[in-house]
């Protein structure tokens, strides 16, 4: 028998219901905050993965699918969506339209990572990214739809906020971490040894036990924040307060890709073992140039769906029929069909028997297929324009008109 590949999975129907749910929800977010949705390409030139995560990321160097295609260039399947967003933004021109620049984007992105719980080798996320705004209320507002989101799927989750500072800042806080770590180096990882050269921040996003427990210790960065990152970090606290989201600062997150400047936040949410960040995101102020563009700032986040499906309850979201139309007889069909096709047409969900057998028989499906509602059409009951409706929890049942039934049903709900 042939398999998915590892990694990789179906997505059966019970979660897609979810999937749906939840990113419903996120639109209705995004686009009463001013967001409008973009859909990007899956496949990329590898170099702008390169230019804008960073060659000494996990991402680049061990997590991308890179391959050489037939015309020889190098292409990328994408390993997450801000570099394909501000490419568009780039390649397209849309700074020269009128802004704010806001959009989201949902689909698949790939590495190649060790499947997990909560972390899968094509995995989706659903993210917004803002540009053109460098202030610390454009920081806030993002952080905002990210709790406001969070908190209209009902998960329990806690925002931790930080600053990564900037290029003027960050080189001395790097010298430090390099300081600290050296006297260490034999407790590192194989990994974070190799890291320490390079790119000395990925030490701290390192999950390996032993690497976390010299975290602790280490220098923070907000000793090392220039005046204007240290400001602007507070101007950002305070308007989050007025916001009125709660969040609790960890002065030593970092994240896992380069391009970050300033602000740097996560949802962290219990329940999910080391891959506990359901949500996360931060500032580019330098992305869209460093990818060929203006210097045009930016800001973003992006959450992951397969995260938050495992975080939400599933009794919660049955795939269940409204109702369940019994017709008897092939003399009911006509009419049966016409009342089945009125009720789905206006948004309730339901089934009926293709076989159009007995009413015992017809029972027993709508009982298995969890309908909500039994509705029970026969000639006597098309004679006196009615319908039967039982109730399939309490067997309750009683005759009404067939120009309610739409009406009933709704207002059982």
């Amino acid at each position: 028998m042939i398999k998915a590949v590892k990694g990789f999975k179906d997505i059966l129907p019970e979660e897609n219901f979810l999937r749906s749910f939840i990113l419903s929800k996120a639109k209705s977010i995004f686009e009463a905050n001013g967001f409008k949705e973009i859909t990007l390409p899956i496949l990329e030139k590898t170099e702008l993965f390169l230019r804008s995560i960073g060659e000494a990321t996990d991402i680049v160097q061990k997590e991308m699918y890179t391959f050489e295609d037939k015309g020889g260039d190098m292409l990328s399947l994408r390993p997450e969506g801000t570099a394909s967003v501000v490419r568009a933004f780039i390649e397209n021109s849309l700074f020269n339209s009128a802004g704010p620049h806001k959009y989201y984007y949902y689909g698949p992105m790939f590495r190649r990572e060790r499947p997990q719980k909560g972390r899968l080798r094509q995995f989706y996320q659903i993210g917004l990214e803002f540009f053109s705004i460098d202030t610390p209320l454009a920081d806030a507002h993002i952080i905002f739809i990210l709790y406001s989101f969070l908190q209209s799927i009902n998960i329990d989750f806690t925002l931790e906020i930080n600053s990564v500072g900037c290029p003027l800042c960050r080189p001395e806080y790097e010298r430090a971490l390099k300081l600290y770590y050296k006297e260490k180096l034999n407790e590192l990882c194989n990994d974070c040894q190799s890291r320490l050269e390079k790119n000395p921040l990925r030490i701290l996003d390192c999950k390996k036990e032993s690497c976390g427990a010299l975290k602790k210790d280490a220098p923070k960065i907000i000793d090392y924040l220039c005046e204007e990152c240290k400001n602007f970090h507070i101007k950002v606290k305070q308007y989050l307060n007025y916001f009125n989201v709660p969040f609790v600062e960890n002065h030593l997150m970092v994240r896992g890709l380069d391009y970050y400047t300033k602000t740097v936040f996560e949802a962290i949410a219990g329940g999910l073992g080391a891959q506990n960040a359901v949500g996360a995101g931060g500032r580019y102020n330098n992305l869209v140039k460093e990818i060929g563009g203006k210097d045009i700032p930016g800001i973003g986040f992006a959450l992951g769906m397969e995260r938050l499906v495992l975080l939400l309850d599933k009794l919660k979201f049955e795939i269940r029929p409204d109702f369940y139309l019994i017709i008897l007889g092939e003399s009911s069909l006509k009419k049966g069909l016409e009342i089945f096709k009125n009720l789905v047409n206006s948004g309730l969900k339901g089934e009926f028997d293709y076989q159009i057998r007995g009413l015992k028989n017809q029972l027993k499906k709508a009982d298995k297929v969890g309908a909500k509602f039994a509705l029970i059409l026969g000639e006597e009951e098309i004679n006196k324009d009615e319908v039967i409706i039982r109730n399939m929890e309490n067997g309750e049942q009683k005759s009404i008109e067939i120009k309610n039934i739409e009406g009933v049903l709704n207002e059982a709900y």
